[in-house]
C-alpha cells in the first residue's frame, strides 16, 4: 500500500479553521475542518470521520486542496453535454436564418425547426432534434415567431403603395349604401301597397 500523500507546507491548521469560519460553502468549510485535523497530527481515518466519508475521498480532497488551496474544495458545476454545433455550423446556421430559406430548393417559404434541423444535416451530416436546436437558436439570440408566412417575392413597399392607394371601404351610413337602397325600397312598396287593387297587381316588389 503507498504512502498518504503529504500536504502542502504554506498552510497549517489554524490558517484551515480560521478559513472554515469564514467560508460560505458548507461543503469546503467539512472538508478544511477535515484537512485541518490532519495538519494537527491527526490521522487520515480521524478526517474522514470527521468529514463523514471514506479514506478515498480524504485522499481526493487532499489531491484537490495541494493544486488549487482553499478554492479546490469547492464543488464546481458540471460542465454539462457538449454542444453539437461549433462554432463553424452556429455562423453557417446564422447565415442561412438571416437569408431565409429558397422555395424551389428548400421546399418552404420560411424556417421551421424541423426545415432547419433537415438543413444542417444536408449541410453537415449533424443530427439534431428540434428541442436542442430550440435551445441553440434560443442561445443565439432568436426567438420563435408564429407570424402569418409571406411570399418570397412580395416587396413591402408595393404592399404600402397598394393600400395608400385602394378605395376606402364603404360604410353602411353613407348614401347608396345597400342599406339606403332597402330602405328606399321599402317604403317604395309601402307606398304602393295603399295604392288601389288594380294598379297593384302589375307590379312587384
Amino acid at each position: 500500500m503507498g504512502s498518504a500523500i503529504s500536504l502542502r507546507t504554506d498552510f497549517d491548521g489554524a490558517r484551515l479553521r480560521l478559513l472554515a469560519r469564514q467560508a460560505k460553502d458548507a461543503n469546503q468549510a467539512r472538508r478544511l475542518l477535515a484537512l485541518a485535523s490532519i495538519y494537527d497530527g491527526g490521522s487520515r481515518s480521524d478526517a474522514a470521520r470527521l468529514g463523514s466519508v471514506t479514506l478515498q475521498i480524504v485522499r481526493d480532497w487532499v489531491v484537490r486542496f495541494n493544486a488549487r488551496g482553499p478554492d479546490g474544495l469547492i464543488n464546481g458545476k458540471a460542465p454539462g453535454k457538449s454542444s453539437l454545433l461549433n462554432d463553424t455550423q452556429r455562423a453557417a446556421l446564422a447565415q442561412a436564418i438571416e437569408r431565409g430559406p429558397t422555395p424551389y430548393l428548400d421546399g418552404v417559404v420560411r424556417w421551421r425547426l424541423c426545415d432547419l434541423g433537415q438543413w444542417l444535416w444536408e449541410e453537415f451530416r449533424v443530427s439534431v432534434s428540434e428541442q436542442t436546436l430550440g435551445r441553440e437558436l434560443r442561445s443565439m439570440g432568436y426567438r420563435k415567431l408564429s407570424a402569418r408566412p409571406r411570399h418570397h417575392a412580395q416587396e413591402a413597399d408595393a404592399a404600402e403603395t397598394f393600400k395608400k392607394n385602394s378605395p376606402p371601404q364603404w360604410s353602411s351610413s353613407a348614401p347608396g349604401t345597400c342599406a339606403s337602397r332597402k330602405s328606399f325600397k321599402e317604403a317604395s312598396c309601402r307606398s304602393l301597397s295603399s295604392a288601389p287593387r288594380a294598379d297593384r297587381h302589375s307590379i312587384s316588389c
